[in-house]
């Protein structure tokens, strides 16, 4: 098992690797956050021990970067009770667990091993029709080369008609999946989405894929 460790405090992190070498773990370490970050996006880690206030870039920033390349391995952040109010802002932003300095090499070590048998996180799907890309896992929308910007309710609305690909879907089906129940069912929000939709997806004259059904709904197709 591979460990990185960000830590700009020389003994903390001499210490920390050595620790775990002695434990039969692969230690690479770093003093400043700009090059932990580089070092857990090139490379393979089965874990990262990074500390909240670092040169260059704080750990919560280096966490942020990690996450955003769509690397998954376990993070934990190491933090004085001055750096953060609010730990579960950490949690949020992609780190698996913290702990508190001071702290003894026992209790990280457990953290570290119960962390590193939890199963693999498992990758939300890469769905597509023609050539148009839904990255479920980044939340993120391609035409083409052509990233498209979506609100997080056009996301949900184009998910749900992906997943029911050349199914004609009722106004009713669609607010019951994709809009909160306290929704008005008599406003015009479905229509005003799908039209938002359609209009971003169709970037640079690029063929229909929402369809009106008239009397049944709509529908995700390559054609009518």
């Amino acid at each position: 098992m591979k460990i990185l460790i960000i830590e700009d405090d020389i003994d903390i992190s001499k210490f920390l690797k050595m620790s775990l070498e002695s434990e039969f773990f692969v230690v690479d370490e770093c003093v400043d956050g700009a090059k932990g970050s580089f070092l857990a996006r090139t490379n393979e880690y089965d874990l990262i021990v990074v500390d909240y206030s670092l040169p260059t870039q704080n750990g919560d920033e280096v966490v942020r970067e990690i996450r955003e390349d769509g690397k998954n391995m376990p993070i934990i952040m190491l933090t004085v009770n001055s750096e953060t109010k609010n730990k579960v802002d950490l949690f949020k932003i992609g780190v698996d667990d913290y702990l508190t300095k001071p702290f003894v090499f026992e209790e990280l070590l457990a953290r570290i091993r119960a962390l590193l048998r939890r199963p693999a996180k498992i990758e939300m799907p890469v769905n597509s029709i023609g050539d148009l890309i839904i990255d479920e896992s980044r939340h993120k929308v391609w035409r083409g080369s052509k990233e498209i910007y979506l609100t997080k309710k056009e996301f949900c609305l184009l998910k749900y008609l992906l997943q029911n690909q050349g199914k004609p879907m009722s106004r009713a089906m669609i607010m019951e999946h994709v809009w909160e129940a306290e929704i008005d069912p008599f406003s015009n929000t479905v229509e005003s989405h799908i039209l938002k939709l359609r209009k971003k997806i169709n970037v640079a004259k690029r063929p229909n894929l929402i369809y009106n059904i008239s009397g049944h709904g709509y529908k995700l197709d390559l054609k009518k």
